[in-house]
């Protein structure tokens, strides 16, 4: 994949810095290979309701299939992102897609439950190495606009977890449990985009070193270690209560729309679809609105913003529960991509074990949430899950506790 000049014209081995325009052809192969890659991880969740027919499963090990894939990837990428901050590896990306190819396939012939936690783990791999990198990849390519630029890069991943369900309903569904060998196709092409994204960024680290340019001196407040570890803290809880709570829909809101409102798989997927779109459209509008008037005011609205309609939830009919998880996929999309630049700046010159973290405490908190809820919905039921879940963006209120790190008047 060539990239030949970004939109003000530079050429792709420039050196994008604040002022300059952002590389856009590359933030694009970077949103759409997130897409691939996370249309294949939504796929895993969506076809639960046929593992769990064909392999007589019950919601607990539901969770465990979404813990394996989910924790593989979040104890993997820090670890991933800390390596490349020191030693960086362009086609590494590239690479690890093969990972998640080869997981497609032993996916699609899996017999056995062992086989089908193998298979999610290696699907898991290839995302741990996929995110920290890319997320790099996309600051540097972002011209100073490091929201804007999460946000393109995070919402091909929303798109693609839209897509999952509705590819399970019409392809996976008719077809069975082979026809998922049909999806290492994408997971073939994002290894051909993402090799592309690997010469721009080796020509970017060439041009760099002649150009022998100084790191960029932090902007914000100096803050002290103790600062940075109570901001450290505050981030990953509202990781939790963003994850804990988004893992109750992304892995169990099937299920709920069927035991309560006997909806069928088909149309249960469709408005799992649409929830996740939802997600998408929030995700696209948090990171540039955070480069405009700060990432803390994006956090507060996102995450506690969607408190009310979290509460109203439980307790809607038809009609009401789609309006509701749209609006809660829009509010509570808002908040990863000011995270993860929040964090970033809080800890300058990490930009891969940071973004590593974050991305890995996401996947965590949600393979985590999806196993507890999972057993707590085996013991009690969905409805109950929904009625206490329902609680975790009060959390929100812990945003009082951030720092300012933008100056005011500075540009974002």
């Amino acid at each position: 994949m060539a990239v030949e000049t970004d939109a003000r014209g530079a050429k792709p081995g420039a050196t994008p810095v604040s002022g300059e325009g952002a590389v856009v052809g590359i933030l694009a192969a970077l949103s759409f290979s997130h897409l691939l890659n996370d249309t294949i991880s939504s796929l895993v969740i969506a076809i639960y309701p046929i593992l769990k027919d064909s392999f007589h499963l019950d919601f607990g090990q539901i969770g465990l299939i979404t813990a394996t894939y989910q924790l593989t990837a979040s104890l993997l990428q820090p670890i991933v992102g800390l390596f490349t901050d020191r030693r960086p590896k362009p086609y590494s990306v590239s690479v690890g897609m093969g990972f998640t190819l080869l997981g497609l396939l032993l996916l699609s012939q899996a017999s056995t439950f062992p086989l089908l936690l193998a298979a999610t783990a290696l699907v898991g791999m290839g995302s741990a190495i996929f995110h920290p990198e890319s997320s790099r990849v996309a600051r540097l390519a972002s011209g100073g606009r490091h929201g804007m630029a999460q946000s393109v890069f995070q919402v091909g991943g929303n798109v693609g977890s839209a897509l999952g369900p509705l590819l399970a309903a019409f392809i996976v569904l008719p077809h069975g449990q082979q026809s998922i060998a049909w999806f290492s196709l994408l997971a073939l092409l994002a290894m051909v985009v993402l090799a592309g994204v690997g010469r721009w960024y080796q020509q970017h680290r060439a041009a760099a070193a002649r150009a022998k340019r100084p790191p960029a001196a932090h902007a914000g407040p100096v803050l002290t270690a103790r600062q940075v570890g109570v901001s450290l803290a505050v981030l990953i809880a509202l990781i939790f209560s963003k994850f804990f709570y988004l893992a109750s829909l992304t892995s169990y809101f099937t299920f709920y729309l069927i035991e309560k409102f006997a909806l069928s798989v088909r149309d249960a997927q469709l408005h799992l679809f649409v929830f996740l779109a939802a997600v998408a459209v929030g995700t696209v509008v948090g990171g540039p609105i955070g480069d405009r008037i700060g990432r803390k005011r994006v956090i507060w609205v996102s995450i506690l913003g969607a408190l009310p309609f979290t509460l109203m939830l439980p307790y809607a009919n038809l009609f009401w529960t789609g309006v509701l998880t749209v609006v809660i996929g829009l509010v509570i999309s808002s908040a990863f991509s000011a995270i993860v630049v929040y964090a970033q700046e809080l800890v300058p010159g990490k930009v891969g074990m940071v973004s590593g973290l974050f991305f890995g405490l996401a996947f965590g908190m949600g393979g985590i949430g999806a196993a507890v809820l999972g057993q707590v919905a085996d013991l009690t039921s969905i409805g109950f899950v929904y009625r206490i879940v329902a609680f975790l963006p009060a959390l929100g209120l812990l945003t009082a506790l951030l720092p300012e790190l933008e100056r005011r008047g500075a540009p974002r």
